[in-house]
């Protein structure tokens, strides 16, 4: 079925067209690069995997609870609104939740393939235009499975939002050959990576868990590869072309801490957008969700040496700058170790069942 079938919103014109801005760089030099960064490109070819096999995509989802999410964490919980929904109404409203989440990421991957292509093509490096072409197979392999369970499973997809459209443009608009690394590898990768831990975390739900968990074991060596590649350039920048980032940085950081409301979801149930949006925002669950989310950006600005006494403070006005001293080694390989521990448990559930047709083949074969 078409996406356009089942957008819950018009999404306007199906092509959206950024203009190309700075150059192709071309590098001579093929047997040159650092070790960090090729012994991450070498993972990169090592961990490439299927979205149709590792999936179990045969796992039964309800599209009208998609995520097992509790009541407390819906806007609408507790307000007359939700007192006047019977239980088909609050099972739709998870299933426009769950979409319009799934559709960010969806909308947020393609915009990582298509940075990660524009690194490949500006980076001067070529270690860094080796291990780019291994991340714009994964993001390609997310926008795939994402795309496949929203049309699956759930049966809707939302239009991209507002802010991380503009987030995206800004960042594929810059001339410069750091942006999208700076914009997708730290803001929007980071900030993704902590709205899918979260929900990992949570869910009830084993297939939306495998494809998380998946996707995080991959996410988790592509904010890695920006960390490596901008510490060391940054290193080498002016005061002021590091402010200059550091403005981007805080600008991007509202834009993300002001996507993730979900106002889309309450006004297609009829709540006018200034109400909706003062829902979004008094929701204790949203404000702890909205907090947590930066869990992995701030530790990763301060990694790669933006940490400003402007940048420091617009992070303390979010109430998130503590989050600086998270340690980002221990979260990435904690995202590995349960991807791997899904698969044992799967490979090993796959083994009894095997098992246990043999021994009744042979029961069948005695009898």
């Amino acid at each position: 079925m078409p996406t356009y079938d089942v957008y819950a919103d018009d999404p306007g014109d199906p092509l959206w067209q950024v203009p190309a801005t700075g150059a192709a760089r071309f590098n001579w030099e093929y047997d040159d690069g650092r070790e960090r960064l090729l012994a991450l490109y070498q993972k990169g070819k090592d961990k490439q995997w299927d979205g149709q096999r590792r999936i179990d995509w045969d796992l039964e989802v309800d599209p009208y609870d998609p995520l097992g999410t509790p009541e407390d964490a819906l806007a609408l919980y507790g307000t007359p609104h939700w007192d006047r929904m019977n239980d088909r109404e609050k099972g739709d409203l998870r299933r426009h939740y769950a979409s319009w989440q799934f559709s960010q990421f969806l909308h947020g991957e393609q915009g990582a393939m298509i940075c990660a292509a524009r690194i490949v093509e500006s980076v001067p490096d070529m270690d860094a235009k080796f291990y780019s072409a291994t991340q714009t197979m994964d993001e390609a392999r997310h926008a795939e499975i994402y795309g496949r369970f929203l049309h699956e499973k759930v049966g809707m997809v939302y239009p991209i939002n507002d802010n991380l459209q503009s987030l995206l443009g800004d960042t594929l608009r810059d001339s410069r050959w750091d942006m999208p690394y700076l914009g997708m590898q730290v803001l929007i990768e980071g900030l993704a990576l902590a709205a899918f831990g979260m929900i990992r975390d949570t869910t009830t739900k084993p297939l939306p868990r495998q494809i998380l968990a998946y996707v995080m074991q991959d996410e988790a060596r592509h904010v890695a590869f920006g960390r490596m590649a901008l510490r060391d350039y940054y290193k080498q920048l002016t005061d002021a072309e590091l402010r200059e980032r550091e403005e981007f940085v805080i600008e991007g950081c509202h834009l993300m801490r002001d996507r993730l409301r979900g106002v889309e979801v309450l006004e297609n149930f009829g709540i006018p957008k200034a109400e909706a949006e003062e829902l979004s925002e008094r929701s204790e669950f949203l404000q702890l969700f909205r907090r947590l989310l930066f869990s992995r950006i701030v530790p990763c600005v301060k990694d790669i040496g933006l940490w400003g006494k402007r940048l420091q403070q617009a992070y303390v006005d979010m109430g998130v700058l503590e989050m600086g001293d998270q340690n980002l080694d221990l979260l990435m390989s904690q995202d590995e170790e349960i991807a791997e521990r899904l698969d044992a448990e799967r490979f090993a559930r796959e083994e009894r069942e095997r098992v246990a047709e043999v021994t009744d083949a042979v029961r069948a074969g005695s009898d």
